[in-house]
């Protein structure tokens, strides 16, 4: 009885966690685009900057959490497999430690522009770090493409 109803908690972490990406990939979209208006544009930093911002680092610490959550349930993990096993390599320390250093970097500008004073500092610090910490999850999604990971998590 316990191994379905943790194979019940896992699937539904496994979905939300699949769904609540498309949420972080356009939350961070959206912050990225305002930071690079901003910053290009010379704009005054508003509320609503701030808060495209707040939300795309909300939602990645979400994320976050699900995932560490899906870490100490997930069969792969579980089933070990060792740094010779792609899959289980990947899952156990690529994803994990690529997915931890973006919300990492997220954080931090979000921190680092919150104490800038000067309005265009704030749209830089946010563009910069919330770009390199989306290229660093693109880097570490298991995509569909990828023959033995896409999907399968």
């Amino acid at each position: 009885m316990e191994s379905s109803a943790s194979s019940a908690i896992y699937n539904v972490l496994k979905h939300l966690h699949s769904v609540n990406r498309w949420i972080v990939l356009v939350l961070l979209i959206l912050a990225i685009i305002s930071a690079f208006q901003g910053w290009f544009g010379k704009k005054t930093y508003t509320g609503g900057d701030k808060k495209k911002a707040l939300f795309a680092l909300i939602f990645t610490h979400v994320q976050l959490l699900i995932g560490i959550i899906l870490y100490f349930v997930s069969p792969i993990i579980k089933a070990g497999g060792g740094m010779k096993n792609a899959v289980w390599r990947f899952y156990a320390v690529e994803h994990f430690a690529m997915m931890i250093l973006a919300v990492i970097l997220i954080t931090v500008g979000y921190a680092v522009a919150k104490r800038k004073t000067v309005d265009v500092s704030k749209f830089k610090t946010t563009a910069i770090f919330y770009v390199i910490a989306l290229l660093i999850m693109l880097a570490g999604i298991p995509w569909p493409f990828l023959k033995g990971f896409g999907g399968y998590y």
